[in-house]
């Protein structure tokens, strides 16, 4: 690697200040930093480095995001691709050119934001939808607060939830999974999903949630490997919980949150089909089926827009569980994850004052200091 190095080296006086690819400097360190760590030190001690710092942090993730995209790649085949190089493009874009303006490093938490947001997609969602829901969820959603680490939501869910209301129509178009390997795999027409026509050959249906709507409830298991209609990554509940397990077992991701969403969410679930079993489908239905186990593993664990306090977390989660399943009982859409985060996101930080506020107030009144 040491070419590399010097290749760096060489081109680094360009982009110092007063030149003229100053602005381009960046760029050019977010590009060093791909390849190599970031040579800064603390100017004072005493401190303590962790082994774990954002870049590891953020590849992490992507890591337990992988069984989720090898999984959406086999259901839906090649289409998939078109829509992830879009997300990673476009988004990608934004994040440099707000970084160039600021003059700030550029982060690298795009790389988990370019690959999320794109699994929460439909398969045959058009391009430009794509374009345009990243970049409104990385300026809007983390860039107009000031960028990664001080946005209040999530930049994923932001994207997401624009595209889901401005364009509902594009949106509401749900491809089965092929019929065999061979159908998934050479399934590739990107050239139509430029203009939003569905790929050749390719059958539409109502999602899961759609269906038990009108009557019909699909099979667990197929809603279990994912051999059902749905968004890119969230049809496979075992391709996420494999994505869980290695968030939890690296520590990248807080358990409480995840645990209290997904508990909140099955326990109101199963009361209301208890008492109203031919209105509202089994807990265990709703629990495979949308996006809950998607966005409790990926988004609620989300350390930036969550609660920073342990109880806060619990809380945090039992919020966005109850408020899900309420939309997707009680209210018009189908699926209430999204939502449900957003809501979550935007109580998160009052959760946190809360919290810290009834723990002093127990410390004044215990005599402690």
């Amino acid at each position: 690697m040491k070419f590399i190095h010097d290749i760096f080296d060489s081109l680094r006086p360009a982009f110092a200040d007063n030149r003229k690819l100053s602005k381009l400097k960046p760029l050019f360190d977010a590009t060093e930093n791909f390849f190599f760590s970031a040579g800064l030190t603390t100017s004072t001690g005493p401190h303590v480095r962790h082994s774990m710092d954002i870049k590891r942090f953020m590849s992490m993730v992507i890591v337990a995001l992988i069984p989720c995209v090898l999984a959406g790649f086999y259901l839906f085949g090649w289409r998939i691709i078109p829509i992830i190089i879009t997300s990673y493009l476009v988004g990608g874009l934004v994040e440099v050119l707000v970084a160039c303006l600021r003059k700030e490093e550029i982060n690298e938490g795009f790389l988990v934001t370019g690959l999320l947001f794109p699994l929460t997609l439909p398969p045959d969602t058009p391009l430009w939808i794509v374009a345009i829901g990243v970049a409104f969820g990385v300026f809007f959603g983390k860039e107009i607060f000031g960028g990664t680490g001080r946005n209040l939501f999530n930049p994923a869910i932001t994207g997401r939830c624009f595209v889901a209301l401005a364009y509902p129509t594009h949106m509401s178009g749900w491809i089965e999974p092929g019929s065999s390997v061979f159908g998934r795999i050479f399934d590739f027409w990107p050239f139509s999903m430029l203009w939003g026509a569905t790929a050749p050959e390719a059958v539409t249906s109502a999602t899961p949630l759609l269906a038990v709507k009108t009557g019909q409830q699909p099979e667990w298991l197929d809603l279990f490997i994912g051999n059902s209609t749905g968004c890119i990554g969230e049809t496979s509940t075992l391709a996420i919980i494999i994505g869980a397990v290695i968030l939890l077992a690296f520590k990248i991701a807080n358990w409480r949150a995840m645990l209290a969403t997904l508990v909140s969410f099955f326990a109101l679930a199963a009361i209301m089909h208890y008492f109203q079993p031919q209105r509202f489908a089994s807990a265990w239905f709703h629990l495979l089926a949308g996006g809950i186990m998607f966005g409790a593993v990926f988004m609620v664990t989300d350390p930036v827009t969550g609660p920073a306090t342990n109880i806060g977390k619990y809380i945090y989660g039992t919020l966005i569980g109850v408020i899900t399943i309420l939309i997707r009982n009680l209210g018009g859409y189908a699926e209430g994850m999204m939502f449900a985060i957003l809501l979550g996101n935007t109580a998160a930080p009052l959760i946190d004052y809360m919290v810290i506020k009834v723990y002093n107030r127990q410390f004044i009144q215990e005599g402690r200091t």
